[in-house]
């Protein structure tokens, strides 16, 4: 008989981890409360692979031997506790495509702010240096269907703390931890405690072979370091102090120390600006120095990669007004780290699905640097409050287009309009990438 696998959402994780599932001679069955879109419908169908959508059927999906849960799904759904109930393991799409990764390497990367931005770079890196490797999880294919249609050497994967809650042997040679900020509460009972121990689950696998990479200057990782039995090679990064292993920043140089060799570089050669970017890259170059990767194809990397779509990409300027395309800002940080980086005046446009945000954060950086806001969401409430004593101009708008056009008509020669909403895009659409096409589209539209 063969084992029988259910797989809950038919997204690029579900439909990914039904492939990988289906060549392994599993007994495949994928159910989705929602509707599939059309392309993997397609894929399910020509893979012979059984699905049902709109609905979850209990009698075939509680007969499961195995379940691989999408990240999407929250351990309060009522199926969720029925499975767990039954006593029947769940997992999730990394975990199950880890156990098929044969010898291949792995560099895993999360945090709550520059993953993605880490993973390209760290990917970018690996490009140069002509190592056969796949860039996957968040970003890419998924990690299963990467395996599943065209295995490589070495996988650098984007790993949010949902895909982390069910891992059981996932073990990443070098994993990566940008920082920890408040992130899904919404989603860790509101207990920052519950979504940090998530975030250190990157390492609970690692033996003394492995390395850990993170951020010294991060007070949340320091502080909960030592309370994790952590066996990997620490290799932390730091623009506060000297290192005697790892990167760090002094006199505008970063310094990259590992076993008996150092690099330095000026920061004035990354292609990326920005604080938050200086830690990004010091991040992607200690991953590539730990899988061997030479200096000099680092550096060539840093003054060659080109940063990512929806993420502080300048859209056009015009009547000397620039549009910057945030919309990746999904937490209040990103937004931080976006208007620290700004130097010209900034009409922001906030708003979206709010994850228990705290704006107190960005009270400062607003009362210095923003002249009007723009909300752009079903409910500002509290972005009102937040900054309603602070920014005189404060306007709502429903869509993309309207938000454009208010942010515009507030906006003089020499401003920058900044799409960096600080919350989730499932109000008004159907994700970042398409609140920042429509932001997009809207701008060229003017």
């Amino acid at each position: 008989m063969k084992k029988r696998i259910v797989i809950l959402g038919a997204a690029e994780s579900g439909v990914g981890a039904a492939l990988l599932a289906k060549q392994k001679g599993y007994d495949v069955f994928v159910s989705d409360a929602g509707f599939v879109t059309e392309d993997y419908k397609v894929e399910l169908y020509r893979n012979g692979i059984e699905y049902e959508e709109g609905t979850h059927s209990e009698s075939l999906i509680l007969n499961a031997e195995e379940v691989i849960k999408s990240p999407g799904i929250p351990e309060t759904n009522e199926l969720i506790k029925k499975i767990r109930k039954s006593g029947i393991p769940v997992i999730s799409e990394i975990e199950f495509a880890y156990r098929y990764k044969g010898d291949s390497r792995i560099i895993a990367i999360t945090g709550s702010n520059g993953k993605t931005t880490t993973t390209a770079l760290t990917y970018h890196i690996c490009k140069l240096a002509k190592l056969d490797c796949a860039m996957v999880g968040n970003i890419g294919l998924s990690f299963a269907k990467q395996i599943a249609q065209d295995p490589k050497e070495l996988y650098i994967v984007e790993i949010s703390s949902f895909q982390l809650d069910d891992i059981k042997t996932f073990r990443p040679d070098v994993a990566v931890l940008t920082n920890i900020t408040e992130d899904h509460l919404d989603r860790y009972d509101y207990k920052i405690e519950n979504y940090i121990h998530s975030k250190f689950r990157i390492v609970e696998n690692q033996t003394s072979a492995d390395v850990f990479i993170y951020n010294m200057d991060d007070e949340t990782t320091v502080r909960y370091l030592s309370k994790y039995s952590i066996k990997s090679i620490l290799a932390p990064i730091a623009m506060s102090k000297e290192l005697p292993q790892g990167a760090y920043l002094s006199n505008a140089k970063m310094h990259l120390k590992w076993k008996s060799e150092e690099m330095q570089m000026s920061i004035e050669d990354f292609t990326l600006k920005g604080k938050h970017n200086q830690f990004n890259s010091m991040a992607a170059s200690m991953a590539a120095t730990a899988v061997d990767i030479r200096k000099e194809k680092i550096r060539e990397a840093l003054q060659t990669f080109e940063s990512l779509e929806h993420r502080m990409e300048t859209v056009a300027t015009i009547k000397g007004v620039e549009f910057i395309n945030d919309s990746k800002a999904t937490n209040v940080n990103s937004t931080w780290f976006a208007l620290e980086s700004m130097s010209k005046p900034v009409i922001l446009i906030l708003g979206g699905v709010d994850k228990g945000n705290d704006y107190n954060l960005l009270k400062e950086l607003v009362t210095e640097k923003v002249k009007a806001i723009v909300c752009m969401g079903a409910d500002n409430r509290k972005i009102v409050e937040a900054f309603g004593d602070i920014v005189s101009l404060m306007v709502n708008t429903s869509n993309a287009q309207e938000a454009v056009h208010a942010a515009f008509h507030f906006a003089n020669k020499g401003d920058v309009v900044l799409l960096s909403p600080a919350c989730a895009s499932f109000d008004l659409f159907k994700n970042y990438e398409d609140r920042g096409n429509q932001f997009k589209k809207a701008v060229k539209d003017l």
